[in-house]
C-alpha cells in the first residue's frame, strides 16, 4: 500500500516538473505560426509604408493639381468619361463647359466621338477666360474660325505622356504642337500647361490645359 502511494506521488511529482517546458514549447509555436501567417486585409505589415506616391507619370494614370477637382463617381468622373466617346465625356465635366459649347457651334460633336485613337488638350473654362470677351464673342461667331482653333487642338492619335517630354505633333487643322516637360509638369507651345492629363475617354486621350491654343 504505502508502494503505490509513493509511485503516485513520484508521478506526480514528474508531471508538475514537466509542464512549464510543455506550455513553452506551445507559446513558441503559436509565435512561429503568428511569424508565418500572412497579414490580413486591413493589417499592417510594416512593409511599403514609405512608398512614395509622387511618381512619374506612365501609363493610364491620369495626374496634374486639377485632377482633384474631378469627381470621385458618376459620369464626370475618370471612370465614367472611359465610358463614353470624348465630346459626350466632356460634357459631363463642369470645368469644360465652355469648350463643350464651342465644339456644339462648330458641328465637331460627332466628328469627335466618332474618331479613333485620338488626342485632345482641352482648354478649361478659365483657359477661354483669358481671351477678351469681345473676341471670344468674334471667335463663337465665326464657325469657320471656331473650327480652325477647335481642330487646332486634336491631334489624330494617341499620344502617351512619356511622349509629351520633348514631341511635335500634326494636328486635325494641319498645323503643330509642341509639348515640353517631364514626370507630372507638361506645357504646350510653351503656352498652356496641362493640368489634368492622361484623361482616357472612350476613344480619345485627353490632356486638360489652362489656356487655349492659337494657330498660326
Amino acid at each position: 500500500m504505502n508502494s503505490v502511494r509513493i509511485r503516485r506521488t513520484v508521478i506526480a511529482v514528474a508531471a508538475a516538473a514537466l509542464l512549464p517546458f510543455s506550455l513553452a514549447a506551445c507559446s513558441d509555436s503559436d509565435g512561429d505560426a503568428k511569424a508565418d501567417k500572412p497579414a490580413q486585409a486591413g493589417e499592417s505589415s510594416g512593409a511599403g509604408e514609405n512608398t512614395p506616391v509622387d511618381t512619374p507619370a506612365t501609363g493610364d494614370q491620369p495626374f496634374g493639381p486639377a485632377c482633384a477637382d474631378v469627381p470621385k463617381d458618376g459620369s464626370g468622373s475618370f471612370g465614367g468619361m472611359a465610358k463614353d466617346p470624348v465630346a459626350t465625356a466632356a460634357s459631363n465635366n463642369p470645368a469644360l463647359s465652355t469648350l463643350v459649347s464651342a465644339v456644339q457651334r462648330a458641328g465637331l460633336v460627332d466628328t469627335l466621338n466618332n474618331a479613333e485613337d485620338i488626342t485632345v488638350f482641352a482648354p478649361t473654362n478659365d483657359a477661354f477666360a483669358k481671351i477678351p470677351k469681345a473676341d471670344l464673342a468674334k471667335v463663337l461667331a465665326d464657325k469657320e474660325l471656331l473650327t480652325k482653333i477647335l481642330t487646332y487642338h486634336v491631334v489624330g492619335r494617341a499620344v502617351t505622356p512619356e511622349q509629351l517630354a520633348n514631341g511635335s505633333f500634326e494636328t486635325l487643322q494641319k498645323g503643330v504642337v509642341t509639348t515640353s516637360g517631364s514626370g507630372r509638369s507638361y506645357t504646350v507651345n510653351d503656352t498652356a500647361s496641362v493640368v489634368c492629363g492622361n484623361v482616357g475617354t472612350a476613344n480619345a486621350h485627353v490632356y486638360i490645359i489652362d489656356t487655349v491654343l492659337m494657330p498660326k
